[in-house]
């Protein structure tokens, strides 16, 4: 199925985005307000920063394996049995965690949420590629990457408020709230039969072993999580190369097309967390900003990526994915430049630096998934978004870890960008420099892999 049927009324589609929007809003806040809540939640509790780590460590692991672990169950079952289990789960860790006396119960809530929520990545890819036809599938991807920006520009200042003035509970009884999208989906859903088969549990649960602990090697490195990590990843190729239905497929990771649209999203997404990352940093140390001006600073790049992400996605549709991969990434190599030349200038330069890259980003959003969405037979669409999902949140983590090794240097004796304006922040400036080369990579490798592609084909590998 690759549109709504024809039965459907033609509002369906519209209404569903809109559905699939007001879901993506909470989802995607309630990762980001609840980072500003960890120091109240430490100080009621008398936790140490490695133990109130868990309230975001502990949703980030769940939610990465969850995110592949839908998109897989979506090519089996119906979206609307999906999303009624993954909302409720939602809602239920909600209320858990509102009505907690204890950092258990909120550690408890947490995993409830993550495994809910991490439906709504699948979802968020799915529905485009299933009940839209490929002309239109941009405009709504660019939808979805305009909803996340702006949840994720939002979360911040929503955490603050509502930690500030009523606590940090009540950011779980704000969760509650996507439990009403529920009927809303069972109405604008087409209607799906359950599909014929079973799940390699076994298989889940050796790939969900392996990125949850990959994710603990990459935040808590230690010998024997790197051992331990190592064994399941062994154990998860011989069981998908045995299995005679394995979880993930082998012949989806042959498919050239695809692997090389992971790796591009793999570093463009790295690369984009890695400034995420490094600018508060280099805001608050180099021009000294405190934390509210540092939120202030970021906000132009966030809210202009959701501005410009749904007109991002109809320029795919009209002009081709391709050209505009190139183009996001020109764009992003050109912002991790000029955030590289004006390291320790005015931080207003800074924001506008961040509009290019922030704006680059969300074009690049919608047409990638475009892309790898195309690469993929019908009965492997969703463990296939799923696997670009979780490659999007790996990338993530990866570049966290790297780019703050990097910074624990603290000081660097020498800018590798020769037109940098200032002399201090050279460590931040040559954190943007290596963003830049690896996007330079990237641009190369995508243009080499899909320069020959004509706009919306098909490139499916059998």
């Amino acid at each position: 199925m690759n549109s709504v049927s024809s039965a459907a009324s033609p509002s369906v589609p519209n209404a569903l985005v809109r559905v699939l929007s007001l879901t993506l809003f909470f989802s995607v806040m309630n990762a980001t307000m609840f980072n500003i809540a960890v120091p109240d939640i430490a100080k009621q509790f008398s936790l140490l920063p490695s133990q109130v780590g868990w309230v975001v460590t502990g949703y980030s692991i769940i939610y990465a394996v969850g995110s592949l672990t839908y998109g897989k169950l979506a090519d089996m079952y119906p979206l609307r049995r999906l999303i009624t289990v993954g909302m409720t789960l939602f809602a239920l860790g909600s209320v858990v965690g509102f009505l907690s006396q204890g950092y258990a119960m909120v550690i408890i809530a947490r995993v409830l949420q993550s495994a809910g929520a991490s439906c709504v990545p699948a979802l968020a890819m799915l529905i485009p590629t299933r009940y839209f036809p490929p002309e239109g599938r941009g405009r709504v991807l660019g939808i979805v990457a305009s909803t996340i920006a702006f949840s994720a520009g939002i979360g911040p200042i929503v955490g603050g408020l509502v930690t500030g003035t009523l606590g940090w509970r009540y950011l779980f009884l704000l969760s509650v709230l996507p439990v009403v999208t529920i009927p809303l989906y069972r109405r604008y859903l087409p209607p799906e039969t359950a599909k014929p088969g079973k799940i390699d549990v076994f298989g889940a649960m050796l790939i969900g072993g392996a990125v949850a602990t990959l994710l603990l090697v990459i935040t808590r490195f230690s010998w024997p999580l790197l051992i331990i990590q190592l064994l399941l990843d062994a154990a998860a190729v011989f069981w998908m190369l045995r299995s005679p239905d394995p979880f993930v497929q082998a012949k989806l990771l042959r498919n050239n097309s695809y692997r090389s649209g992971l790796l591009t999203a793999f570093l463009a997404n790295g690369a984009v967390f890695g400034v995420s990352f490094t600018t508060p940093l280099m805001l608050e140390g180099v021009n000294h900003l405190r934390s509210e001006l540092v939120g202030l600073v970021m906000f132009p790049g966030a809210m202009s990526a959701a501005v410009m992400g749904w007109l991002g996605g109809q320029w795919a549709d009209r002009k081709g994915t391709t050209p505009m991969i190139l183009t996001a990434l020109s764009m992003l190599i050109g912002g991790y430049f000029l955030l590289s030349t004006f390291t320790g200038i005015s931080p207003w330069l800074i924001a506008v630096c961040l509009i290019v890259v922030n704006v680059g980003y969300s074009f690049i959003q919608a047409s990638l998934a475009k892309v790898i969405g195309s690469t993929l037979p019908r009965e492997q669409t969703g463990v296939g978004m799923g696997m670009y999902n979780l490659t999007t949140f790996l990338a993530g983590a990866v570049s966290g870890a790297a780019v703050s090794r990097i910074l624990d240097a603290g000081t660097a004796g020498f800018h590798l960008n020769p037109a940098a304006l200032s002399g201090d922040g050279a460590i931040f400036s040559n954190v943007y420099v290596g963003l830049c080369l690896v996007t330079v990579i990237n641009l190369a490798l995508f243009y080499r892999s899909f320069r020959g592609r004509a706009p919306g084909a098909s490139a499916i590998e059998k």
